[in-house]
C-alpha cells in the first residue's frame, strides 16, 4: 500500500508543495486529507469556501487520473501552490489523452463522467481558471486556480 509523499518549496505564506501517490482509488482520500492538513498549517489563511471547493476539485481530478490514466500512469503527482492571491491545485499523470468536460445533457442520465464538468462549474463560480497542459514527458497536468478573496 502506497502513501502520499510531499516535498516543500517556499515560505509559510506562499509556496508550492508536491505530493506523489499511486494511481489507486485509496489515493483520492489520502491526497485530499494531506492537502487539507497542509493548508491548515499555513499562516496564509485559505477561506473555508475556497478550501472546500479546492478539495472537491482535487478529489475529482485525482479520481479522473485514477480511473482513466492508471494503466499508463502508475503514479500521479499533485501540486498545491499558494501565491499571488490564489490557491492552485494541479494533478499530473503520464497518460497523453487530453480530456474534455462533457456537456450537460438534461434528458439523459449519466452515472459517471461528469467530474470535469463539475470542476469547470466550481472554478467558474469562484471566478478562477482551469486548463489542461501537456507535459514534456508526454503526459498531462490538469490544474485549477481559485482566488483567495
Amino acid at each position: 500500500m502506497g502513501h502520499a509523499h510531499a516535498s516543500t518549496a517556499g515560505t509559510a505564506r506562499e509556496g508550492a508543495w508536491r505530493f506523489t501517490a499511486p494511481a489507486t482509488a485509496s489515493s483520492v482520500p489520502r491526497l485530499r486529507h494531506a492537502v487539507r492538513d497542509l493548508l491548515g498549517r499555513q499562516t496564509a489563511r485559505v477561506p473555508d469556501e475556497v478550501l472546500q471547493g479546492a478539495l472537491l476539485i482535487l478529489s475529482e481530478l485525482v479520481t479522473n487520473a485514477v480511473q482513466h490514466a492508471a494503466l499508463l500512469s502508475p503514479e500521479i503527482g499533485v501540486e498545491v501552490s499558494l501565491g499571488g492571491g490564489r490557491l492552485r491545485v494541479a494533478v499530473e499523470d503520464s497518460h497523453p489523452y487530453r480530456p474534455r468536460a462533457l456537456e450537460a445533457e438534461p434528458f439523459r442520465e449519466h452515472i459517471g463522467g461528469r467530474g470535469l464538468l463539475l470542476v469547470k462549474t466550481l472554478v467558474g463560480e469562484a471566478g478562477g481558471r482551469c486548463d489542461v497542459e501537456q507535459t514534456s514527458a508526454g503526459g498531462k497536468v490538469i490544474w485549477a486556480a481559485l482566488p483567495l478573496i
